[in-house]
């Protein structure tokens, strides 16, 4: 389905240069498949995991526990970010915190 919608969205941009209403589109085309096209339970690209996919023991846990354990370590990482380059912010936020 992404493949149809970038397809379409790269034909509607080169029409663009012709007449603008397709760039219109082509932004509509877009924003319309991020908000409403994507369902959040649906499987992207697991490995074996699918129907028919071979998975004997885990089914859908090890997908869901490794996009947790991505997110945490993604938050993670921007914490140690943010401490790393705000550190009078960081001290203030813990001061506020072990109140």
């Amino acid at each position: 389905m992404g493949t149809i919608v970038m397809s379409g969205t790269v034909v509607l941009v080169i029409l663009g240069f012709g007449n603008h209403v397709y760039w219109l589109a082509a932004v509509a085309v877009l924003f319309l498949y991020l908000q409403y096209g994507r369902s959040p339970s649906a499987p992207t690209g697991r490995p074996g995991g699918g129907p028919g996919g071979g998975s004997s023991s885990g089914g859908a846990m090890p997908a869901d526990y490794r996009s947790y354990r991505d997110r945490r370590d993604m938050q993670a990482k921007w914490e140690r970010r943010y401490r790393r380059e705000r550190p009078l912010e960081s001290r203030r936020q813990e001061r506020e915190k072990s109140k």
